[in-house]
């Protein structure tokens, strides 16, 4: 037993042993300096907890600030150097800021609880170590998801895969990313629809607002317009809107014609592509679409109908005329005329109609094979049919 438990056990049940105040004295200072132990331990956590995040919280603020003071920068740099590049800077280091803080804050309260434990009694740590074990595989078994959402959330957070306003395709669900943390995602659909996406299960990111976006515009032509001309058009339709004020700062190349991309029995398909920002592709390709549509009409070009259907695979190829077999035409059953009726019959005079049936109907067939072998000849006659004799009454 520990000291603590013997000086317990003097002042319960010995009072009047000589000994009692010295063990009185040996207890209270014991325990002072536990107790001093423990609150040095309590207040050197404090203090490292404090300085830790003194110094994640001033790195932080040092890189938000950098990243505000380069927020003017040139048009030749805003692919690189956006503003919005900057805002996810900041949104980006504050969260990895916070992730800091909060690791250290655990780490050193689990690092303090151990060592005051320690203090007060060292054997209760090897008391307890099987116990901890079972504990703690316990939980890593039930929160391993949890663990894996933070784990990829920090990872998000920190390659900067996604940000907030950004328009992300996270395969679970499509659309503008409204906030973003070490466990979880949101994301708003065109429909309104807020899907939370936990980071654990998102195994692919499609980000449509990093760096640039290409419009690429699928015209579809009459088969006997001028495709030289036609190009021409197109490609200054584009040009003009290029060189446009209002949307010269969202277009980063000049615009490309990509020439004949498919031909069909009613259409000729001329691709033309431009390279824009990639928060202002949708803006630049609805503008675009008007300015052909102006240009054509200009040209006095109607544009064909959207009504073919494009068939690929093999379930497709049998869909198309002619691309089945020939089916064999369906030979119809025809019934009798005139049927037969025939009341139903028992015993011997049943046994004997079944036989006479059977030898009508091997007759009809052999007749039938000589008439389709041979037309000259007739049908076979048919063999008489014995009268049935009643049976003799007994006498």
């Amino acid at each position: 037993m520990s000291s603590i438990e013997n000086v317990t056990h003097t002042i319960v049940f010995d009072p009047n042993d000589p000994a009692f105040w010295p063990n009185i004295g040996s207890f209270f200072t014991t325990a002072g300096f536990k107790a001093l132990g423990v609150l040095a331990i309590i207040v050197g956590a404090i203090v490292l907890s404090w300085i830790l995040r003194g110094v994640i919280h001033r790195v932080v603020e040092r890189i938000v600030s950098g990243a505000k003071s380069k927020a003017q920068v040139t048009d030749t740099q805003a692919l690189d150097r956006s503003p919005l590049a900057a805002v996810r800077l900041v949104q980006r280091t504050r969260t990895l800021g916070s992730i800091l803080q909060n690791i250290v804050n655990v780490t050193i309260v689990i690092i303090g609880i151990i060592l005051i434990v320690n203090t007060i009694d060292s054997g209760i740590l090897g008391s307890f170590a099987l116990l901890t074990a079972a504990i703690g595989a316990g939980l890593g078994f039930g929160a391993q998801n949890i663990v894996k959402d933070v784990l990829n959330g920090i990872f998000i957070v920190a390659e900067d895969q996604v940000g907030i306003g950004d328009v992300v395709d996270l395969g679970l669900a499509t659309g503008v990313v409204e906030y973003v943390s070490v466990r979880v995602t949101h994301v708003r659909d065109v429909n309104g629809t807020l899907w939370y996406v936990r980071n654990g299960e998102i195994t692919r990111i499609g980000n449509m607002s990093q760096g640039w976006s290409r419009v690429i515009i699928d015209l579809s032509v009459p088969v006997d317009a001028d495709l030289d001309a036609v190009e021409k058009a197109m490609l200054d339709a584009a040009k003009q809107l290029a060189k446009d004020p209002k949307w010269r700062t969202r277009i980063i190349e000049q615009p490309e014609i990509w020439g004949l991309e498919s031909i069909s029995g009613d259409a000729l398909v001329i691709r033309l592509v431009m390279k824009t920002r990639s928060n202002a592709k949708d803006d630049v390709a609805r503008e675009l679409r008007v300015r052909l549509k102006r240009a054509m009409d200009a040209m006095g070009i109607q544009l064909p109908l959207l009504n073919s259907i494009m068939l690929s695979g093999l379930e497709a190829a049998g869909r198309v005329r002619g691309a089945n077999p020939p089916r064999t035409k369906p030979i119809p059953v025809a019934a009798d005329e005139r049927p037969v009726w025939r009341p139903k019959r028992t015993g011997r005079g049943a046994r004997a109609a079944t036989e006479a049936a059977a030898e009508s109907e091997a007759v009809a067939r052999a007749g039938d094979g000589a008439s389709t072998s041979d037309d000259t000849h007739s049908a076979a006659p048919r063999k008489p049919r014995k009268p049935r004799t009643p049976p003799e009454e007994s006498a």
